[in-house]
């Protein structure tokens, strides 16, 4: 498997996305590249940690940075006020200071929650991102959006700030559980369908998706690369989402509230948005923007990836439909959907039909036995 290297180019706070077999044990040397000051708070959950914390310390300390972590429980659930408040603890005690960084190693749940510290403590300090799980490489990891979750909605209380670098290493995959390749691959089909006609018509060749051990490291590369170029090129052009970059929500609209809904228990991110994918191309399909045959192509790339097509039994078309009102997308009281028009382009609107997207969340809801 080659490197690369992805420029994210921003009228400001421009960075560099390297992915780079086995890059987490020169994650200091390449660090010492940036100017950053010598206080480095690294930032990780206890099953991460385990597996590359050692290593990842080590490294940060022999290019002559003083080291730190601070582990927050793993899940969803704790993306929340309350941990980032013990990680602003952390920071105190450990006396960082403007010229300081955070480290975000892991999946998505900690890139935002570290993110979102940096972008607050002392007004915003260095941050740097080492995903760990597909779902971080190809998604969470790029764009600068940070976040944690109110009770009554995923990630309303967030800030724009934009990492000095993110690093891949997709040797770390390697420790990566089925279930969250499975989830990341929801955001790599995402990508086919609203931007990347290519990616997707490759994902299509592919015999199965459902397994990192399936995935040759030919495709792996691909996987990782146009994901990631797709994401960089979107940002670029709308780092704020004053526009373009709602495209990249595709599948999320329906998605959060399935997760709100399920106590962030019950399916994980990459799960919902494969739900949401699935309804918000079928809605497509009955507004006669999207060709039905299209939308099965979508479909079964979904179902071989392993990922969920049904929303959870227990919940009801009307709850989701409500728990929409609170989506970060909704303008002037109206929910934005972003819907397929063709593989790989999609459009914004806020012109949904209440009986029509009644109708595809009733059809789409699992039935029990």
């Amino acid at each position: 498997m080659t490197s690369s290297n992805i420029r994210v180019n921003l009228p400001q706070n421009s960075y560099d996305i390297a992915i780079a077999p086995g890059s987490l044990s020169q994650l200091g040397n390449s660090l010492s590249e940036l100017n950053i000051g010598k206080k480095v708070l690294l930032v990780s959950n206890s099953t991460i940690f385990k597996h590359y914390g050692e290593q990842t310390i080590n490294s940060l300390q022999d290019a002559g940075f003083e080291a730190c972590y601070h582990l927050i429980p793993a899940g969803e659930r704790h993306k929340t006020p309350a941990s980032i408040r013990k990680l602003y603890d952390t920071a105190l005690k450990n006396r960082l200071e403007r010229s300081s960084t955070l480290i975000a190693l892991g999946g998505g749940v900690i890139g935002d929650m570290t993110g979102f510290a940096a972008a607050t403590w002392l007004r915003g300090i260095n941050f740097v991102q080492v995903p760990t799980s597909l779902l971080a490489m190809v998604d969470a990891a790029i764009g600068g959006k940070t976040g944690v979750n109110h009770p009554r909605g995923k990630n309303l209380i967030g800030a724009f700030h934009q990492p000095k670098r993110v690093l891949i290493d997709p040797q770390v995959l390697t420790t990566l559980p089925a279930r969250e390749f499975r989830a990341g691959m929801a955001e790599v089909i995402k990508y086919g369908v609203i931007w990347d006609t290519e990616l997707f018509e490759r994902l299509e060749a592919a015999k199965r998706l459902d397994s990192l051990r399936y995935v040759d490291p030919e495709l792996l590369q691909t996987i990782l690369a146009r994901s990631v170029q797709a994401k960089a090129d979107v940002v670029s052009k709308d780092e704020k989402e004053a526009g373009l970059r709602a495209i990249l929500n595709y599948g999320h609209t329906i998605g959060h509230g399935v997760e709100s809904l399920t106590g962030y228990r019950l399916v994980n991110h990459g799960e919902a948005v494969g739900i949401g994918m699935v309804v918000a191309g079928e809605l497509a399909a009955a507004m006669e923007m999207w060709q039905p045959d299209e939308a099965q192509r979508q479909n079964a790339l979904i179902e071989k990836t392993g990922l969920p097509t049904q929303i959870p039994s227990m919940l009801t078309a009307r709850a989701i439909a409500d728990s929409l009102k609170n989506d970060k997308k909704v303008k002037a009281g109206k929910v934005r959907f972003i819907l397929p028009t063709h593989i790989g382009s999609v459009t914004i609107t806020d012109d949904v039909n209440p009986d029509i997207l009644h109708e595809v969340l009733q059809k789409n809801i699992q039935k029990t036995p």
